[in-house]
Order: C-alpha cells, then sequence, then structure tokens
C-alpha cells in the first residue's frame, strides 16, 4: 500500500508569488514571470524539490494573471473565483508538460532552448531524461459531514498503467536489448548553429532518433510490448485535511499513470463530493438545522436534543420563544482549511402550527384567542428578521 500526501491549501497570494502588485500591467506580469521562472527552472536547480514547486507556483500565478477574465475573478473572489473552474490546486493538475507549452510565448523557442539546453520540451518529455511522462488521473470522493469536519484517510483502489515488473518500466526484453543512440550519443539531444543578425546562435533540440531518452530498444519487453508499463491497480492512501468543500481538488504528486518507458508518473487529482446529510444543512463554514417545536413547548419552555456534525447536542429552549428565533451554537460547524476560523451551528426554530383539531381542541383554542396573553406584542426590542439574516452570515 503506498501512502501519498497532498498539496497543501494553504495558497499564497499571486501577485505576491511574482513579486507584483495588484495594478501591474500584462508586461509587467510577462516580465516578472520570466525572471521568476528562470530563477527555479528545474535544470537550474536539478533534484530541489522546492524550487520545483516554486516553480510550479509561478506558473499558476501567471496563468491566471495573464488571462483578464480569470485575473477579475481572482480579484473580486481570491482563489475561490478561479478554483471551481481551474484543473489544478497548488500547482498539483498542472504538470510540466503544461507549463512549459506556454514557454514559446513568454520566452521564445531558440532563446529557451540557449538558456536551459533544451529546445522548447513537449509530449511530457525532458529533453534529457528517459520515458514520456504518465498522465494526470482524476478521481471522485464522496464525504460525509463528520468526515469534512474531521479530516480523514482513505484507502482508494485506482485502475491506472502502473510500472510493468517484468522489464521494470524500461521497455527492454533484458538489459542487452538498450544500446546508446548514435544519433545524439546518449544526451538525448542534438545542437545546431546558425547564423542571425546578432551573431551565431547555438540551439539544442530532442534528438529525433530516441526522442530525447538517449538509448533505443532493439528488442521489447514481451509483458508490456516495449511500453514499460501496464495497465493494472494500485491502492493509494489519500490524506484529506478537515474543511474542505464539494467541488475542492486535491492533488497526489505521482500517483496518477506511471511514464512510459521509465518516465516520470503523472500526478493524482482528487476531486471532492460532499454526501448529503439527512438532517443538517452546509452554508460555508456554518451548519443550518430547523427545529419544530410545538406551540405548547414554545409557551412553557423546554430542552431538546439537536443533530450536529459530531454526534447530539442538547439546547434549552425558553418559555415565550417565538417562531423564527435563531440559536448559535459558537464552534459546532466546519473548520476553515486556510484558517483556525470554525463555523458555528444555526438552529432556526420554527413552532408547529396544529392542522387538525378536535371539536375540544377547537373549543379550547377559542376561549384563549380572547385571552390577552394571546394577543401579539412584538418587543420592539426583539430583532427583525433582517437583522436575523444579517447575524447568520456576519
Amino acid at each position: 500500500m503506498l501512502h501519498a500526501p497532498y498539496h497543501e491549501y494553504m495558497k499564497r497570494d499571486y501577485y505576491e508569488i511574482l513579486g507584483i502588485t495588484k495594478s501591474a500591467s500584462q508586461d509587467e506580469i510577462k516580465k516578472a514571470y520570466r525572471k521568476v521562472a528562470m530563477q527555479f527552472h528545474p535544470d537550474r536547480n536539478p533534484g530541489d524539490r522546492s524550487a520545483e514547486e516554486k516553480f510550479k507556483e509561478a506558473a499558476e500565478a501567471y496563468e491566471v494573471l495573464s488571462d483578464s477574465e480569470k485575473r477579475s475573478a481572482y480579484d473580486r473572489f481570491g482563489h475561490a473565483g478561479v478554483n471551481s473552474t481551474r484543473g489544478f490546486n497548488g500547482g498539483g493538475g498542472m504538470n510540466m508538460e503544461d507549463i512549459f507549452s506556454q514557454f514559446g510565448d513568454i520566452f521564445g523557442d531558440d532563446i529557451f532552448g540557449s538558456f536551459f539546453g533544451g529546445g522548447r520540451r513537449g509530449g511530457g518529455q525532458s529533453g534529457r531524461g528517459r520515458g514520456v511522462r504518465g498522465s494526470n488521473l482524476r478521481i471522485k470522493i464522496k464525504l460525509n459531514y463528520e468526515e469534512i469536519a474531521k479530516g480523514v484517510s482513505k484507502n482508494i483502489k485506482v485502475k491506472k498503467y502502473v510500472t510493468c515488473n517484468t522489464c521494470h518500466g524500461n521497455g527492454a526484453k533484458d538489459k542487452s536489448s538498450v544500446q546508446t543512440c548514435s544519433t545524439c550519443g546518449g544526451s538525448g539531444q542534438v545542437r545546431r548553429v546558425s547564423n542571425t543578425f546578432l551573431g551565431q546562435m547555438q540551439t539544442v533540440t530532442t534528438c529525433p532518433t530516441c526522442n530525447g531518452e538517449g538509448s533505443v530498444i532493439t528488442a521489447k519487453c514481451s509483458a508490456c510490448k516495449g511500453e514499460g508499463r501496464v495497465y493494472g491497480e494500485e491502492t493509494v492512501t489519500i490524506d484529506i485535511p478537515a474543511g474542505v468543500q464539494e467541488g475542492m481538488q486535491l492533488s497526489v504528486g505521482g500517483r496518477g499513470n506511471a511514464g512510459e518507458r521509465g518516465g516520470h508518473p503523472g500526478d493524482l487529482i482528487i476531486l471532492i463530493e460532499e454526501e448529503q446529510h439527512p438532517e443538517l444543512q452546509r452554508d460555508g463554514l456554518n451548519v443550518a438545522f430547523d427545529l419544530h417545536v410545538s406551540f405548547t413547548d414554545a409557551v412553557f419552555g423546554t430542552s431538546l436534543e439537536v443533530p450536529t456534525i459530531d454526534g447530539k447536542a442538547k439546547i434549552k429552549i425558553p418559555p415565550g420563544t417565538q417562531s423564527g428565533k435563531i440559536f448559535r451554537l459558537k464552534g459546532k460547524g466546519f473548520p476553515s482549511i486556510n484558517s483556525y476560523e470554525k463555523g458555528d451551528q444555526l438552529i432556526h426554530v420554527s413552532v408547529w402550527t396544529p392542522q387538525q383539531l378536535t371539536p375540544e381542541e377547537k373549543s379550547l383554542l377559542e376561549k384563549l384567542g380572547d385571552s390577552p396573553n394571546f394577543q401579539p406584542k412584538p418587543d420592539k426590542n426583539e430583532r427583525s428578521f433582517f437583522d436575523k439574516v444579517k447575524e447568520m452570515f456576519s
């Protein structure tokens, strides 16, 4: 069983990531992105996972801020304004292939190649390593209210491409069936020099013979037909943090489809779905519950049990409670995934009016109806319906 961490959901501000202000122009955004991308590029920071995450983070920030519509939504609603329509969170769903596909527009193919020695990357290949990167895989996980409130660890069986056990992922029949590429000498790259008005410029492109892998296979593995992977199943343990919401996406790095011939695996993207509670309703961090009380309980007062996310709670109904009264159970809502804030449970009281009466009951109520105490006398200090609604959402 594989245990995989999820991407932290405490996302940084996009403007902060690129080191710009909210009034920055498109040219300033592009210039800032070039600077950060060059600083944290994987080729300049080999093996540095922190630099790679910052590289992805910068690409995510640029992808949003360079698009006027997405930037407007982000400025108004923050990360929540773009997460619902985006294919990644925390850089998780935007893989290296997605990022490098932008570089022809941002850097230019020749300039990018001269800086990093790899030309424009494509097809998920690094230009210097073996294989083709595996694709991302998306699955849905349905959670109940208690799991959302406390966080949960789930063991999920995922059907996907896994590394071939026969050839251990290299796609060859045996060790002697792998030879160094004669075209590039094993580097996976070919270089050419061209004359420009600026003088000679050297560009580096992916070797067309080995597709950047540096080696060629002379005899394929019979189990995977040379792909280095087979379709199978893997159990992944996913830690889901408390406070997630419907539509959120979490990314588990390296748990997507296995790459071809030793290529890096893709990521596993988890889409969160909420299972409806039979009695409670979610409103952001708060939980709402409609409590129906009898006329006599509202008059004389009583103590009642109400459902909560994690069990039952007892509340006191004071004598003379009016229909529409809202009680608040502090801290009985959902935790925020981005802070230490926690919501409340709001209990809306509805006094139940009998719909069917016996002749005796009707006679008694008619007599009571003439009593002064049964005439409506709203307290001037009692808040209006609109004040209560404001309090609920404050």
